[in-house]
């Protein structure tokens, strides 16, 4: 069950962009700007900590990422016409070896 959300806020050109994806249903006001927000698990909370370390979440669990993340994530939403992209997004905005040292390995 989704328990986070990612919101991504909506200037006039993603706020038209949602509109022609047919998702103007998904659209809330959250601190008085017009916004979509993608439900994510404890589990993807999980890997979103780890790749983004900086997150805040407000008092309804939402939060924001990284402003490429988020270009990624939103046009991962609008491909797919809904909001409920998180499994396959995550993959293409969490990097799970980030701030990790290399390591070389002997052979």
């Amino acid at each position: 069950m989704a328990g986070y959300n990612i919101n991504i806020i909506l200037d006039d050109e993603k706020l038209k962009k949602v509109e022609a994806a047919e998702l103007a249903d998904q659209i809330k006001e959250i601190d008085g700007k017009k916004a979509i927000q993608v439900p994510f698990t404890d589990k993807e909370h999980k890997k979103l900590i780890k790749g983004f370390p900086d997150l805040v979440f407000d008092a309804s669990n939402g939060c924001t990422i990284p402003e490429n993340a988020e270009n990624i994530l939103f046009d991962i939403v609008l491909s797919m016409k809904t909001v409920d992209v998180i499994k396959f997004a995550i993959m293409k905005i969490y990097n799970p070896l980030a701030g990790k040292a290399i390591r070389a390995t002997r052979y």
